[in-house]
């Protein structure tokens, strides 16, 4: 029935206003007060019974607790470990890259390094290296040079086909300072060379494009000596003759 047809026939209409606002009768249920007396039901002891650990103030058994039997959680045996030694990489996937070479914040012109990385917004909290993923693989086409800690075969694969080059360098803590931050430095100190038991993995080539393989060391001298493959190229032709 409408208001004005309810009103018409002589009923009390009463309109929604902020004044009259409450809820639904029964909505709202008043919490249990304990400890006011027998007529409340949770008087004296509140419900808590006579003495005993869960009747004292803040005497609550541990949820695994078992009643003084070995626990099931030390009944089960041990699995794996937590290795304190390691060195925890910040992870860069391709996609990423990809969207920061679109919006202007990486020039692709240049070898991108990790300080690169840092002043881009790629990533921060540098403190043991980069490595890179491949994820967003599929959409990464622009030709990069990007030298970082670590890099997934996948990667490596990736950047090469579209036609860039990806070499991993260690880093130890006092060269990521001074290539991160060389304001800091009157002089930039020499890199370290890896410890090591890090040491084969920067001289394999094929698989992980380490910076101290002959093959990068090669590729290096002669982008900074390009007189040499000029001396080489004219060593192939007199052999030709």
């Amino acid at each position: 029935m409408s208001t004005r047809a309810a009103a018409s026939k002589g009923e009390v209409v009463t309109f929604l206003t902020l004044n009259n606002l409450a809820d639904n009768p029964g909505a709202v249920k008043k919490k249990r007060r304990v400890g006011r007396g027998i007529g409340s039901s949770k008087g004296k002891t509140s419900g808590r019974g006579h003495k005993g650990q869960k009747s004292r103030s803040g005497g609550n058994i541990h949820p695994m607790f078992e009643g003084g039997q070995t626990p099931f959680y030390k009944i089960i045996p041990k699995r794996g470990f937590k290795n304190v030694h390691a060195e925890k990489m910040n992870p860069v996937n391709l996609g990423t890259l990809q969207d920061y070479v679109e919006m202007g914040r990486l020039l692709p012109d240049k070898e991108i390094t990790l300080k690169d990385l840092v002043d881009a917004g790629v990533t921060h909290n540098i403190k043991h290296g980069v490595k890179l993923l491949a994820k967003g693989s599929e959409r990464f086409k622009t030709p990069l040079k990007i030298r970082v800690s670590r890099a997934s075969s996948q990667a490596i694969e990736a950047v090469e086909k579209a036609g860039g080059e990806v070499t991993t360098v260690h880093y130890n803590r006092l060269a990521l300072r001074a290539l991160l931050k060389p304001e800091k430095f009157d002089i930039i100190p020499k890199f370290a060379r890896p410890p090591s038991k890090l040491m084969p993995y920067y001289l394999n080539w094929n698989k992980n494009r380490g910076y101290l393989s002959p093959q990068a060391q090669m590729r290096d001298l002669l982008r900074n000596r390009p007189d040499l493959m000029q001396v080489e190229d004219k060593k192939e032709v007199k052999v030709e003759e």
